[in-house]
């Protein structure tokens, strides 16, 4: 059995079970994949990054998973290294709900091909909730429309076309002439790095530009609707994205421009009511005084350097998830507490 995406290979049989990531961190001049052989490997491949994207590392934690059983790992050792990956990120919700399921098989019937068949499952089923959630969107997205995106949401962050980045690849592909605004996006600039590596092998028109040029070109209407993902929404609407996005919500309510979450279920957290109970990851200093060799801040400074903020649902003009697309009153119904 083959399962293959943009940014993450399995190649599992009776005998083997090889897992391979594509190393998001050498993109875009780069293209090398990593053999990951160790539970450690792979929590050390979420901390850095070199997996990443909130729907990808629940999938890559639970092949991880099934990999261990594959190789005979014990059942205690088995729910050891689980919680061991469950902890590797704290604001991605995805990945939590994702090594849930894979812990609960191993608690309630500890059988290696029931671990490996539910995580071969969780890989497909990503694969078409960005299906279905891309289909939702893209009726949203009009010819002609000039769209700002933030961080990457593609191919590089799900199993399948992405979540945001999914939905502006499926307008285009109906034949819709649209631009994207690309913001390069901190940390480690995941999109000047990888979203336009992923809008360039597409033959996406884009244009890139820094964070806080964005509400310059809303100004010069060369921006009239905003969509991006996000890493846990809360059941009130309330989102965690990569930092930066709730200057562009804020930017787009003042501008008038409709402002697009998109996600799968999987991504909202049923257990949190609000926005202020989602924990917010913070980074290396390093990330903020310099990149690679290169370093632009003086040594022995302080730096605050938060991976994420919280988007309230007040800006939020629509939620595309994989079931349908809501409306602010459909929220306030509580819809989400049964996604």
């Amino acid at each position: 059995m083959k399962l293959e995406s943009l940014a993450l290979a399995a190649e599992i049989d009776s005998s083997k079970f090889n897992l391979l990531l594509l190393d998001q961190t050498l993109l875009p001049h780069e293209e090398k994949w990593i053999d990951i052989k160790s539970n450690d490997e792979m929590i050390e491949a979420i901390k850095s990054l070199r997996v990443r994207g909130a729907p990808l590392i629940g999938v890559a934690a639970s092949l991880m998973i099934a990999k261990l059983a594959h190789a005979g790992v014990s059942r205690d050792e088995l729910l050891v290294m689980s919680q061991m990956l469950f902890e590797a990120r704290p604001t991605a919700v995805n990945l939590m709900n994702c090594v849930d399921r894979m812990t609960k098989v191993i608690r309630d019937n500890f059988n290696k091909e029931k671990i490996v068949d539910l995580a071969v499952q969780i890989f497909n089923e990503d694969v078409q909730l960005c299906e279905r959630m891309s289909a939702n969107g893209a009726e949203l997205l009009q010819d002609g429309d000039q769209i700002l995106t933030h961080c990457n949401t593609g191919g590089l962050a799900t199993a399948g076309v992405g979540t945001a980045l999914g939905v502006i690849r499926r307008a285009h592909e109906h034949g819709k002439k649209i631009h994207v605004y690309v913001d390069e996006t901190r940390p480690l600039l995941q999109g000047g790095r990888l979203t336009s590596w992923e809008l360039k092998k597409l033959g996406i028109p884009f244009t890139l530009i820094t964070d806080n040029m964005a509400a310059h070109l809303m100004s010069l209407g060369k921006i009239n609707k905003a969509i991006v993902g996000s890493d846990r929404i809360a059941v009130n609407g309330d989102f965690a994205n990569k930092i930066g996005t709730y200057s562009v919500a804020v930017n787009c309510f003042y501008h008038r421009i409709p402002f697009y979450v998109a996600a799968p279920y999987t991504t909202v957290d049923p257990l949190c009511a609000n926005g202020s109970f989602i924990p917010i990851e913070q980074r290396k200093r390093e990330e903020v005084k310099g990149y690679g060799d290169l370093q632009w801040a003086p040594n022995d400074i302080e730096v605050y350097n938060p991976s994420f903020d919280v988007t309230p649902h007040q800006l939020v003009t629509e939620w595309i998830l994989d079931k349908a697309v809501y409306f602010k009153k459909d929220i306030e119904e509580g819809v989400l507490k049964s996604c």
